[in-house]
């Protein structure tokens, strides 16, 4: 099996699904949403979720829209710097995807102003850098919300990646059911600390490799879990049908 969690987007989900009945592979049609809290950017995963959901198309049309806006920020504020990018560049990188600052990094790289994707975050695009612009995210709880709506399983992605990871608490009680363990970024300790987090409050352990194309660094797949991980997504999900959670 393998699970299809995009940023702030479904529009690969079909495709995917088609493609994975072609070859005999499971699809779990998934997203990865992007939210803020306490000044900290946490990721939330939704795992088996309704895609097609109309709802959902509709807060996803917005987020779009506001990460084009803040793209075109981004492009203003480099262009004070003299670094000058042409925002049709960056659409053109994302393609028929969500814009985002890994767009605008590429387009750094292409354009000779940085030596490497990393450079071009640390030196423009991350918090605190001259041409960092803030977006207008959702909350971690309102994701959750949102996916438990849509018949989601939501988890935690990279904890390890967060200021301050005592959210988890909070998380749970709003509906978290999982966290992301098997993290590449993820140290020995981290991962200790995270399952003893999962035995705590009775969350599943997941893992993802977090591809993001072929930057090589980790590659499609490069970090797996047993399926036994799946079958607890499914009898979660399976379980809050069967308690008549609100699952559309």
């Amino acid at each position: 099996a393998v699970a299809v969690t995009d940023h702030d987007t479904v529009d690969w989900l079909e495709e995917a699904w088609e493609e994975g009945k072609e070859l005999g592979i499971e699809v779990i049609p998934g997203i990865e949403l992007s939210t803020y809290y306490n000044r900290d950017e946490v990721h939330i995963l939704g795992y088996f979720i309704d895609w097609k959901n109309a709802h959902l198309q509709e807060v996803l049309t917005g987020l779009a829209r506001e990460r084009l806006e803040r793209a075109e920020k981004m492009v203003e504020k480099l262009a004070k710097l003299n670094v000058r990018l042409d925002l049709e560049e960056v659409q053109a990188i994302a393609g028929s995807g969500v814009v985002g600052r890994p767009h605008v990094a590429r387009a750094l790289l292409r354009a000779g102003y940085a030596r490497s994707l990393e450079e071009a975050f640390s030196k423009y695009l991350v918090s605190g850098a001259p041409a960092y612009v803030p977006r207008k995210k959702l909350t971690p709880f309102q994701a959750i919300d949102l996916l438990r709506r849509l018949g989601g399983i939501p988890v935690l992605a990279h904890p390890g990646l967060l200021k301050d990871d005592r959210i988890v608490c909070d998380l749970v009680k709003q509906g978290l059911k999982g966290i992301e363990v098997y993290y590449p970024g993820h140290r020995l300790i981290q991962k200790s600390r995270y399952l003893a987090m999962c035995g705590r409050f009775h969350l599943i352990a997941t893992g993802g490799s977090d591809f993001h194309g072929d930057n090589g660094k980790v590659p499609l797949g490069g970090v797996v879990v047993n399926y036994n991980t799946v079958d607890r997504l499914k009898k979660n999900k399976r379980g809050r049908q069967l308690l008549g959670d609100p699952v559309h």
